[in-house]
């Protein structure tokens, strides 16, 4: 569960003494006017008693005023998200807290959320009476088919006095954001070139942080497990001495997502860009957990995590934040207005970047021809190619993805047609047997690949 910080310690007044006279009920206002009236009356007629009545009546909705005003910091919200992370199509649960720090019991509270359409209907609350440094808890859900960062807030709570004569709006100051992030498939365990045990052809590796033995030995640290102390090299030297540890290599993945806006037609959850965004996501998640070093590029040369070892994020720690990043980088990824692919070309500097997954959109034979080249700057590669026009339609795929696949493969690409509605998991599988078929065949430059 992830927790946001308070909502706001304190009410936000919103507009003085003049707003407060401007949230008299009907009640109150009739009140106000009858009391006027009734005290213009015994002016009038010389009726001391009509203008007792009159004052009685006119007085009582002020004095609501007066008080629902001067309780205005009185009471203190904060909002929770649960969690503040989710994915497209799955439900958070917002908690609001109200707390009534004064000494006095508060009346009727109606609390009400700001939330995006988006997300669903404004929730509304109505809360009794809340005793003297008591609190109240309510909840409500919130859900989103569609990716993005959507504020939550700010709260507002209306007071009410005991008679109804008054109406005030409390605004707290602070927001939440909720980020809602693509939809990610869980892939089969197809294996790989490059795996992080150091099997297959990763052409480019990165360091880990642990690993099996070394037979050389080196001097004892302070916390050091004692458990690996060396004793016959400690007999040896006379000073205690560990077996160290190999640092062993980490192969790489690039995650290549195409955002080129001449790329894709139509929009909505449903869509060619969602698909391939969505995709992007499930291969970094996916190439995560296979212990992959894994970095997010797009076609405008922008990459995530931007820092760390060459801009790839590992499987330590640390790298969690990356992956974080990363998603929160697809949940609010969108068109870029490029018309190429040569910025994400010249970050693959060359040949050494390990396995790359690409996620193309409708390539024409210019672009075709430069992604083919990018091949010769990775271990080893995949494409999933859409035909966005198909996706609209409905349709079979054109004539003309067929040409770029075949110029694809022809560089080595490992390079599928993503028909509209497919699902990655099957065109992963199906990735694996190409692959083992080349492998077996020993075309395509993908050697030791997937199997």
């Amino acid at each position: 569960m992830s927790a946001g910080g308070p909502a706001a310690t304190e009410g936000k007044d919103t507009g003085g003494l003049r707003a407060a006279l401007g949230g008299l009920t009907t009640r109150g206002r009739s009140f106000l006017a009858a009391g006027i009236a009734a005290a213009v009356c015994a002016y009038v007629l010389g009726q001391g008693d009509l203008l007792r009545v009159g004052l009685l009546l006119a007085v009582l909705p002020l004095v609501c005023v007066a008080v629902l005003y001067r309780t205005r910091y009185r009471v203190a919200g904060s909002r929770r998200l649960s969690p503040a992370r989710v994915p497209a199509g799955s439900e958070a649960r917002v908690h609001l807290r109200m707390d009534n720090v004064s000494r006095l019991p508060t009346g009727l509270l109606m609390l009400q959320d700001h939330v995006p359409y988006v997300l669903g209907p404004r929730p509304r609350f109505v809360l009794d009476r809340v005793e003297a440094g008591g609190r109240r808890e309510v909840s409500y859900r919130v859900r989103s088919d569609l990716r993005g960062r959507y504020p939550l807030g700010p709260l507002q709570l209306r007071l009410s006095d005991p008679f109804g004569m008054c109406e005030l709006t409390r605004s707290f100051s602070a927001f939440d954001t909720l980020t809602v992030i693509p939809r990610t498939e869980a892939l089969p365990a197809v294996r790989l070139a490059g795996e992080s045990s150091g099997y297959g052809d990763g052409r480019h590796r990165s360091l880990a942080l642990a690993g099996d033995d070394d037979v050389i030995p080196r001097n004892y640290r302070y916390g050091d497990d004692l458990r690996r102390v060396h004793w016959r090299s400690t007999a040896r030297y006379g000073e205690l001495m560990v077996r160290r540890e190999e640092q062993p290599q980490r192969a790489r993945c690039t995650v290549l997502l195409d955002t080129r806006r001449i790329a894709y037609e139509g929009a909505g959850p449903d869509s060619a860009f969602e698909w391939a965004v969505s995709g992007a996501a499930s291969a970094l998640v996916h190439m995560l957990e296979r212990g992959f070093s894994v970095r997010l590029l797009t076609d405008t040369g922008s990459s995530v995590p931007a820092e760390g070892a060459d801009g790839f994020a590992g499987s330590t720690q640390e790298s969690a934040d990356s992956a974080g990043l990363m998603m929160d980088t697809l949940a609010v990824v969108d068109h870029s207005d490029g018309a190429g692919l040569s910025r994400s070309y010249d970050v693959l500097r060359g040949g050494n970047e390990g396995l790359l997954l690409a996620f193309f959109g409708d390539l024409d034979e210019e672009q075709a021809t430069l992604a083919a080249r990018m091949r010769r700057r990775s271990g080893a590669a995949v494409a999933f190619v859409l035909d966005s026009g198909s996706w609209v339609t409905g349709g079979a795929i054109e004539g003309a993805v067929d040409d770029r696949l075949r110029l694809l493969r022809e560089a080595g690409w490992t390079a599928l047609a993503v028909p509209p509605g497919a699902q990655l998991s099957d065109l992963w599988r199906q990735a694996g047997r190409e692959r083992t078929e080349s492998s077996g065949s020993g075309t395509n430059g993908f050697s030791g690949g997937w199997s």
